[in-house]
């Protein structure tokens, strides 16, 4: 590589800002001034604080103060340091160019606003605005990388004729490879009337390797981050990119600083709120999509890699620009999981999928009629209320449905999975006196072929969040994100009189989302949104299995164990 291009590079720190999407920005003052010493030490040439965000746009109650950046909070961070610039970054259509002071008032030095392709022309035209303040100006282009050549083309032109400072290409999604990086570069860097940056994540690994092109490419500024900090995979790593930098010969930077600061606090930070490498980041590198698709997927706890593989193949079709939450809840709601049939268009994919006409019939149709059920789903009480759950079946000797891990508590009638991770982590805990019950979505998946050596039966349903729960020809129609909630309504085709339900608490109102099971699997405390909208779909769904029940002459659903599904709680201290 070029000594010349070594030499001229700039680094961009971004640690504090693109770190906050693993802590919500929730940083502590002092540690931002720790940092942006540390980096001024370090050689770093410019540090960017944090987001401006206004409370136009942003509740306040759910982000940290590094959201906002607000002057004063800057001015204490920077003031009697001689150190790097500073930095603020702004998302387009989320800000306006009065949320800025003029330069002079303020200790920033430069603003990037980050835009989607479908607001180019808007976001120039803001950061001109802005420029007019004093200040230096960056446009951050996203998902570059999604560009069709003719949109490219129109961007440089665009580009061509505006004032702003430094144009940045961002690998938003981690897709990129090396052999990619010229063709995204040098059309930029031959421009010449503004600085060409580089933004590159890691979901591929690539971050590194792909910041030495770009180098080679002729770009001028790198953003990196401490120890990777960043969204999904993260980022590439400001150490390693200054270590690389020092032993080539650009001899202004000086690592030491920034390797004690890394084992001072940074080790802490990941170990409690981690980032970096991940197999569903690496996969919606490969496909060039948001990395929040695949964290929505894990959150929904239902998908493994495969699926997931297949999800993102398939909303890569749709060319989405960022991040668009109705794709995903389209997925979710249509039951999308396992492999896709072959048809033509996207909405065929989907409608084959849920059709009831091409499921089979239950086979277990009436099997138990007129008896009373038990459901067995995992919440703490279920341990918790063992002693009365015993003394409740001695008594009714209900039909038992169970799921999932039950840790040898129970032996129930029928043990039932609908999630190809939960079945091969729990398969072997089965019961041998338990008759097994499989999802439907599940088969001819290999995994099934090689873990389950009993034979099963299918649980057949079609999952819909939109539509009510609904029976036809003993094929369920429910929200079955949650077993739980599928096997109620498996009780009721299998004749139920009555529906008791123990261990279903509830996904709100507990002191810690770690207390969600009585067994080791454990949710991540940072989506606690998902879990409010999962108790409130199972809320819904429970509602009208009740009203199904008793429209059917049945007396309902009864939750034995203490529960915030508050409309269904009937302890146990009523029937033993």
């Amino acid at each position: 590589m070029a000594t010349s291009k070594i030499q001229k590079v700039k680094i961009l720190d971004c640690t504090i800002r693109d770190g906050g999407y693993i802590n919500n920005w929730y940083f502590d003052t002092k540690l931002v001034r720790e940092v942006y010493r540390v980096l001024s030490k370090s050689g770093v040439d410019i540090v960017e604080i944090g987001f401006r965000g206004t409370d136009t746009y942003f509740d306040r109650k759910k982000y940290g103060l590094w959201r906002f950046s607000p002057e004063e909070e800057i001015f204490k961070v920077v003031t009697n340091i001689d150190g790097a610039k500073v930095s603020l970054m702004a998302d387009y259509g989320k800000i306006e160019a009065n949320d800025f002071c003029d330069a002079k008032e303020s200790v920033v030095d430069l603003i990037r606003v980050a835009v989607h392709k479908d607001n180019v022309k808007k976001a120039v035209n803001l950061l001109e605005q802005v420029k007019k303040k004093g200040y230096e100006v960056s446009l951050n282009v996203m998902g570059y990388t999604n560009y069709s050549e003719r949109e490219r083309k129109e961007c440089a032109s665009l580009l061509r004729k505006s004032a702003i400072d430094y144009v940045y290409v961002a690998d938003s999604y981690g897709s990129l490879f090396p052999d990619q990086v010229r063709p995204l570069i040098e059309p930029l860097v031959e421009i010449g009337n503004f600085k060409v940056g580089f933004h590159p994540h890691n979901n591929l690994q690539m971050a590194f390797a792909n910041t030495l092109e770009a180098i080679r490419c002729g770009v001028h500024i790198i953003d990196s981050t401490i120890y990777g900090m960043g969204r999904a995979a993260g980022n590439i790593p400001t150490e390693t990119i200054l270590s690389y930098l020092f032993v080539q010969g650009n001899k202004k930077y000086n690592i030491f600083p920034l390797l004690y600061c890394i084992e001072q606090y940074f080790l802490k930070i990941k170990k409690d709120t981690p980032w970096g490498y991940q197999l569903p980041y690496m996969i919606s590198g490969i496909f060039n999509v948001h990395p929040n698709y695949p964290k929505e997927l894990m959150c929904q706890r239902e998908y493994n890699m495969g699926d997931i593989w297949k999800s993102l193949e398939y909303i890569k079709e749709f060319k989405p620009i960022g991040y668009d939450d109705n794709i995903i809840q389209m997925l979710v709601e249509k039951g999308f999981i396992g492999p896709l049939p072959k048809t033509n268009t996207k909405k065929d994919k989907l409608e084959q999928r849920t059709n009831i006409e091409t499921l089979p019939n239950p086979t277990y149709i009436n099997r138990h009629k007129g008896q009373n059920f038990l459901v067995l789903a995992n919440g703490a009480s279920l341990k918790e209320n063992k002693p009365e759950i015993d003394k409740f079946i001695k008594k009714y000797k209900p039909v038992i449905l169970g799921a999932n891990f039950l840790g040898g508590l129970y032996t129930p009638d029928y043990h039932a999975f609908n999630s190809i991770d939960r079945l091969n982590s729990y398969i072997d805990t089965v019961s041998s006196a338990s008759k097994i019950l499989v999802g439907v979505n599940l088969h001819n998946i290999k995994v099934i072929t090689n873990k389950l050596k009993r034979r099963y039966e299918s649980l057949i349903f079609v999952n819909s969040v939109d539509n009510d729960f609904d029976i036809q020809s003993g094929i369920i129609t429910s929200n079955c994100r949650t077993i739980s909630v599928l096997l109620i309504g498996v009780a009721v085709v299998m004749g139920a009189e009555r529906v008791f339900v123990a261990g279903m608490d509830g996904y709100i109102g507990i002191d810690s989302l770690n207390d969600t099971f009585f067994y080791e699997e454990k949710l991540d405390p940072q989506e606690h949104k998902i879990c409010v909208e999962r108790h409130r779909s199972n809320e819904r769904f429970l509602g009208q299995l009740d009203s199904y029940i008793r429209d059917q002459g049945g007396e309902g659903v009864y939750i034995i164990t203490p529960t915030n599904h508050l409309s269904f709680y009937k302890g146990t201290a009523n029937y033993i």
